[in-house]
């Protein structure tokens, strides 16, 4: 099947925090054009400028990356791999929108591959239910293409494991799980990867198999940090503050080390839902999954009226220190800090916003809620630290409570600024 020497081309589709990264590592090895259906992030990347904050534009400079947003410009490739989001939608069900257009794209490119000779391969990195890869996206880019799957092109997967603001697990060092749907395509896409990792490959025994590591990975994540957030919330009715009980609980060697909070972003507040939802399909009621999420997205709930009560139940002004789902980055996607402010609104609480990693714009047309530059320069009732930005983490609990109004309080959702917190989980 080999139809390329030691060089395969390679197209990425989709440029965001997978996409990106995995491109400018691809490109120190193989020719590797990155395509985005945003003309306005293509640019931007063109001028060296990363929204995500993930590559910095001396990289970005450096890099031998081709970027593009018209599919006919991309070049014949032997790989195609698919990095674009895979969210839920309102009623927490797995929206595969963004992946079957992005399959319907990739099969319209594997016409000009396989005229160019290639027997091309598509590895999706997206995190989907075991049974997405070859039961939807395969059918489509078969009929996109109107190729045969299996013998004029093949699929394979690789979960993405990409961590927003992570500089030590990075593309460059994890090990990086690899599935084909024959022997020859898993070594194909092995060698691809091998080449850009440190951290070695893991050749899963099928792509269903694969596909399911993904899911339970941030599944196990979210059911570990759910019983936290629900120890956190019997502790508050003893008078008991979770961040001292977890200091003692952690000297035994196999305690393990969550904490409770906010869960929000792209993979531990979404992917679980994959899972229960193929469950459900198949007759199965996924009882800890679905108490997890259910302890998860009622956080934000329980956190505003635990404030509002030690609050004494009254109306306040309040300084809400963070907007993104974790702490620097700029990432606002999920964030369930917006669902705490609308709790707290709810019971009759001004809130101001501040957020210096947040794009301002993004953030009024995600959620309308208004990002305050200057908020830190004035008075409030309440100052709530919500995602302890490192700008938040320099200035300390003195300066934070400068923005307080005489028998105001310091809130600490993330326990950092220890008992210098009026209120902490």
């Amino acid at each position: 099947m080999s139809t390329y020497d030691n060089s395969p081309v390679v197209t990425v589709i989709g440029l965001g925090y997978v996409g990106l990264p995995l491109a400018v590592a691809l490109a120190k090895h193989f020719p590797t054009h990155g395509f985005d259906v945003n003309p306005l992030r293509v640019d931007e990347l063109r001028g060296k400028h990363d929204r995500t904050g993930e590559i910095g534009p001396e990289r970005l400079g450096a890099s031998t990356l081709k970027l593009g947003d018209d599919p006919a410009g991309c070049p014949p490739s032997d790989f195609y791999i698919i990095t674009v989001p895979t969210p839920i939608d309102q009623e927490n069900n797995p929206d595969l929108s963004i992946i079957e257009a992005a399959s319907r794209t990739v099969g319209r490119m594997l016409k000009s591959a396989r005229a160019a000779g290639r027997v091309p391969i598509v590895v999706y990195e997206s995190t989907v239910y075991p049974g997405v890869t070859e039961d939807i996206c395969g059918p489509i880019l078969e009929h996109a293409s109107g190729l045969a799957c299996g013998s004029d092109f093949f699929l394979g997967y690789s979960p993405e494991r990409i961590n927003p603001g992570d500089r030590e697990h990075t593309i460059d060092k994890i090990t990086k799980v690899v599935a084909g749907q024959t022997a020859e395509v898993l070594d194909r896409i092995a060698a691809l990867y091998e080449a850009l990792t440190s951290g070695g490959v893991y050749r899963a025994a099928s792509i269903k198999a694969a596909e399911a590591a993904k899911v339970i990975e941030n599944a196990q994540r979210d059911i570990n940090i759910a019983f936290m957030n629900e120890i956190s919330q019997i502790f508050s009715h003893m008078d008991l503050s979770i961040w001292d009980v977890l200091k003692a609980a952690n000297t035994k060697w196999n305690f393990l080390p969550f904490s409770p909070g906010l869960v929000g972003g792209h993979c531990i507040g979404v992917d679980p839902y994959y899972l229960s939802h193929r469950a459900k399909e198949l007759g199965h009621n996924p009882r800890v999954i679905l108490a997890g999420r259910s302890i998860n997205d009622g956080m934000a709930e329980w956190v505003a009226k635990s404030l509002h009560q030690f609050r004494g139940e009254r109306g306040s002004s309040v300084l809400m220190l963070g907007l993104t789902f974790k702490e620097d980055v700029p990432d606002l996607r999920n964030s369930k800090v917006a669902d705490l402010i609308s709790a707290l609104e709810a019971r009759g609480h001004q809130i101001t916003v501040h957020d210096p990693q947040a794009d301002p714009e993004e953030a009024l047309d995600e959620y309308g809620i208004k990002i305050s530059p200057a908020a830190l320069s004035g008075t409030y009732d309440m100052v709530v630290l919500a995602v302890p930005h490192r700008e938040y983490r320099t200035l300390g609990a003195a300066a934070l409570r400068e923005s307080l109004a005489p028998g105001g309080t310091l809130a600490d959702l993330k326990g950092v600024l220890g008992a210098d917190a009026d209120w902490t989980l």
